[in-house]
């Protein structure tokens, strides 16, 4: 007789009301309250004691059982950052006197470069679309937007028509936590929008109203989904064997701008990030300029 699997133990109360304050008050977005309910429910199901009674010995014991079950780095860090989150919120309720996460560290990440595109490269991707068709017309646009700004691939998809300020060259972005953001863009990107607002955004929507500034021929809204396989078809076509993502578009855009001279802090303005730590994944590009500079400057270099 086949053995059932163990069912998965129930949220807590506490962790009930965690999820609801994300959803409610911070406004964070379906994916990350999907990825907290999961984390929320493994440590629920391996915990020997209620979650709210956790010590920072449990906590620490159930991340090391992370790393033995062979999760990823990434994967152990998100885990860290539900339970730091979960337990601040806690302590800031009262229902715990003291925050037995606190002193949790995650696990070093990006222990290989995040992988980008050098400019040729982006070059090639970007001319791709056959421009005598409305889509390619639409997905020389997106390309164009998606390296000149380096949006996540689900704002450019909800971008609308109202968030693009075309005189000033910028768009207003919301991003993750309903955070909004002005993001500028250069004049080949808007040269490509002008044409596809122009050209093809009515040819394809056929007399229907939409507030998307990317729709499909159907006159919806484009989808993550929809266009990450435009973007690996373009990215064959363009002779680019390694794995293309949106996200590897948005990095390619981060490092050139830091090749370029660009600070930290403004580059992690314009990706949205809430932390410069995140952004720190591209001092590599700052160290390597660094050393660039050094030898071709330097009289003893």
């Amino acid at each position: 007789m086949q053995a059932k699997p163990p069912v998965a133990a129930p949220l807590s109360g506490p962790a009930r009301a965690f999820l609801d304050f994300c959803r409610v008050e911070k406004g964070l977005a379906a994916n990350s309250i999907s990825s907290y309910h999961t984390d929320l429910k493994r440590l629920r199901s391996e915990l020997p004691v209620p979650d709210a009674d956790a010590t920072a010995e449990h906590l620490s014991a159930y991340v090391q059982s992370l790393y033995n079950a062979g999760m990823s780095a990434r994967s152990i860090a998100r885990h860290v950052a539900t339970l730091r989150n979960f337990y601040a919120f806690l302590a800031r309720e009262g229902t715990i006197a003291k925050d037995p996460a606190e002193l949790l560290t995650p696990p070093r990440q990006w222990s290989t470069l995040p992988k980008y595109l050098n400019r040729e490269e982006v070059e090639r991707l970007i001319a791709a679309p056959t421009d005598s068709k409305p889509t390619g017309v639409r997905d020389r646009a997106m390309l164009e937007l998606l390296y000149a700004t380096g949006l996540r691939v689900s704002e450019l998809c909800a971008l609308e028509l109202s968030g693009v300020e075309r005189q000033m060259g910028v768009l207003r972005v919301l991003g993750k936590g309903n955070k909004h953001r002005i993001v500028p863009f250069g004049e080949s990107a808007g040269e490509a929008l002008d044409r596809y607002l122009r050209e093809a955004r009515g040819a394809l929507l056929r007399g229907q109203a939409s507030p998307s500034v990317f729709v499909t021929a159907r006159g919806q809204a484009m989808t993550r989904q929809a266009f990450w396989i435009l973007l690996k078809g373009y990215g064959r076509k363009a002779g680019i064997t390694a794995r293309l993502t949106p996200h590897v578009v948005r990095h390619s855009f981060a490092t050139h701008l830091v090749e370029g001279g660009a600070d930290l802090r403004s580059v992690q303005v314009m990706l949205g990030h809430a932390d410069i730590s995140t952004t720190q994944v591209y001092t590599h590009v700052a160290r390597r300029r660094l050393r660039d500079v050094v030898d071709q400057h330097h009289p003893r270099a």
